[in-house]
């Protein structure tokens, strides 16, 4: 049996949170094109994106379509392994109490949002799943990043398909 190589954790700046959240809301407007929730999701890892994801609940019938599962999905099949140890999650939405147990459980380090998710929200605005002190993984997460355009996205989807 290989022994599995030591993740490292490269940090970044908050000019590569801007580029990354706008990789997030471009995939958030493709969910909006197709009449899915504009929520958005890519996980970057020294640099490259290796997952990206979008809203699919309905076009899959899935209520677990969420776009960071999806982002989770293809970034480990990218990388062939479960462990995103060393990857950055940017989701333009603040995460639901699901996407924040697969983030544990995926082992990311970071995830950056947009806007607070203030009814289902599980990094702080509803609940905070990380801040938990029994789990053996730290998530940590930075806020509001290009939160206006996030919001600006759900609001003329909302006000569009409420008609």
């Amino acid at each position: 049996m290989t022994k599995r190589k030591a993740a490292v954790f490269t940090p970044m700046s908050e000019t590569d949170y801007v580029k990354y959240m706008g990789l997030a809301l471009q995939q958030a407007r493709f969910s909006s094109e197709v009449n899915e929730v504009p929520v958005g999701a890519v996980i970057v890892r020294d640099g490259d994106v290796i997952g990206r994801g979008r809203d699919q609940r309905m076009l899959l019938t899935d209520p677990t379509a969420h776009a960071e599962i999806m982002a989770i999905r293809e970034a480990s099949q990218y990388l062939g392994d479960w462990r995103l140890d060393d990857c950055t999650l940017f989701v333009t939405i603040e995460p639901c109490a699901m996407c924040a147990g697969a983030i544990l459980l995926a082992r990311i380090p970071l995830v950056v949002y947009g806007a607070q998710n203030q009814k289902f929200g599980a990094c702080g605005s509803v609940c905070d799943l990380f801040c938990h002190d029994g789990w053996n993984h730290k998530v940590r997460t930075v806020g509001n990043v290009m939160a206006d355009d996030a919001v600006a996205l759900m609001q003329d989807w909302f006000r569009k398909n409420r008609r």
